[in-house]
């Protein structure tokens, strides 16, 4: 090192303090001091939260790290050691029966076995056994549901059975033979009627349009005379009304609620006396009531349905059949898994066709008591049923918007109608002869139907609300239809020949 160059300074590690210790220690202890009262405050004003036993166990969550770890490491174990076939399609089986889609975007067959892999590493290998027992176990409980039962009438009831047989077959010979005679009438001929039929229905027209009410009319029925028309109210009120010219008659004073139905005795107007029983009704308090076509007040109540609403005489899921001479129930027929909603006779008297809100309907023979056909095919509750005087078609209205044509020949409903862009609360066959259908719909119309091609003939629009009811003179002559707007309405043909 030459005396020319300055000396460069090395610092060293050390750090030298000029000065007294005391005053160095009391300036510091007052630092300490103003920082405390600084967090002090702040804990005061909630800036600041400190809990006084709070803690981060770093032991804790190392371990839960750790267990995570193993979870899936022993998972991907698991996966490996799964076996999955090589068969695409079997794997998409395989992720339709769990449940899981079967296609992913952009997942080729490995991956999406690889997939069915990692699945099956969590739920488990026998998950595709156990949904299996559980589909099992679920189809066991709807065929159980769907069990047809018994009830064990009394005596009276193998005397009706008898009578019943007794009526049923001499009227069964005669509707064959009427219907080997048609058969046999030329092609040309049939078609000719049935093209000179359609003409008349495509000119139906309204005729007379009658306030029924002060509330929604719920049902309407013509009397087998067709001179009469009863219609049922919600505001418990029954009417009775004459026919062509609408004119009021007499109120029919004894439900309490909203009636659901009225209907005429068969031979009511033509063979009973206007003192007997005429005409029966039902409520919603699941009260039935008969009726004289003299007074105003019901001639008997029936009981056994209620607490139940009663909608076509049947509801509380049975049905119930009654002698009416001796004003007693003579079967209890259970059979639905849901309430009874309609019911309907064959002309013959033999059978009885139930329509339930269980969507299903049965046909029952009631001279040995047995479901003879099961109707499946209706996606939500049957709300109407008819049968055909042909005795081997019937119908069914349903709350899907469709009415069903079922063969009881083929034991197979025959034709779907998509009649309606609302539910259909009512359905009826031409009288005596089943050439056409009518249905009538909450969308405000009532349309009819051509057989057996079932193609759209006549659309009836007029009310302001739903149609609830129909119902077709026996003379051919009319058609009536009841609405929640309080009016019922008569349908006549402008042309002559009636419907």
């Amino acid at each position: 090192m030459s005396d020319e160059e300055e000396p460069v300074a090395v610092p060293s590690g050390k750090t030298v303090h000029y000065g007294s210790l005391e005053a160095a220690e009391k300036a510091r202890q007052a630092d300490q001091a103003a920082g405390k009262d600084v967090i002090e405050e702040a804990k005061e004003s909630g800036n600041i939260n400190i809990s006084d036993s709070g803690h981060f166990d770093l032991e804790a969550a190392e371990a839960e790290s750790q267990a995570e770890v193993l979870e899936q490491f022993e998972k991907r174990k698991r996966a490996r050691q799964i076996q999955v076939s090589t068969d695409d399609s079997e794997v998409k089986a395989t992720l339709r029966q769990l449940g899981e889609p079967i296609c992913l975007f952009g997942e080729g067959p490995a991956e999406r076995r690889e997939r069915l892999k990692q699945l099956l590493a969590v739920l488990g290998e026998d998950a595709v056994k156990q949904k299996k027992v559980a589909q099992q176990q679920e189809t066991k409980k709807t065929d159980e549901e769907n069990i047809t039962w018994y009830h064990e009438g009394p005596a009276s009831l193998k005397e009706a059975r008898y009578c019943i047989a007794e009526f049923s077959i001499p009227r069964a010979k005669e509707r064959v033979q009427k219907q080997k005679l048609e058969k046999m009438l030329p092609a040309t001929q049939k078609t000719a009627k049935l093209q000179e039929l359609q003409k008349r229905i495509r000119s139906i027209t309204n005729d007379c349009s009658q306030i029924g009410d002060n509330r929604p009319l719920s049902y309407c029925s013509f009397s087998p005379n067709s001179q009469l028309l009863a219609t049922a109210s919600w505001s418990g009120l029954c009417k009775l009304w004459s026919i062509p010219d609408c004119q009021f008659i007499r109120n029919l004073r004894g439900h309490n609620c909203n009636v659901g139905a009225i209907v005429f005795h068969p031979q009511a107007t033509v063979g009973l006396s206007d003192n007997a029983c005429c005409m029966a009704s039902c409520g919603h308090d699941g009260s039935v009531k008969l009726w004289n076509l003299i007074s105003e007040e019901p001639v008997a109540d029936i009981e056994g349905h209620a607490p139940y609403r009663v909608s076509r005489l049947a509801f509380d899921n049975s049905w119930r059949l009654w002698d009416l001479e001796a004003q007693e129930e003579v079967l209890h027929q259970e059979g639905h898994s849901k309430p009874v909603y309609d019911i309907s006779f064959q002309k013959d008297g033999a059978l009885a066709l139930t329509g339930g809100l269980d969507a299903y309907g049965r046909v029952w023979d009631l001279r040995s008591g047995r479901c003879i056909m099961f109707l499946e095919g209706h996606l939500q509750p049957i709300l109407s049923t008819d049968f055909s005087d042909d005795g081997f078609h019937t119908v069914t209205g349903s709350e899907d918007n469709t009415a069903s044509i079922w063969d009881l020949r083929q034991r197979k409903r025959v034709y779907t109608i998509p009649a309606h862009t609302n539910l259909v609360s009512m359905v009826r066959f031409q009288p005596h002869h089943g050439n056409y259908l009518v249905t009538a719909s909450y969308d405000g119309t009532a349309k009819v139907w051509a057989n057996p091609n079932w193609a759209p003939m006549k659309t009836l629009a007029g009310h302001e609300g739903k149609v609830m009811g129909l119902d077709i003179t026996q003379d051919l002559q009319y058609i009536a239809t009841c609405s929640y707007d309080r009016t019922f309405k008569l349908w006549v043909s402008e042309m002559q020949g009636g419907l």
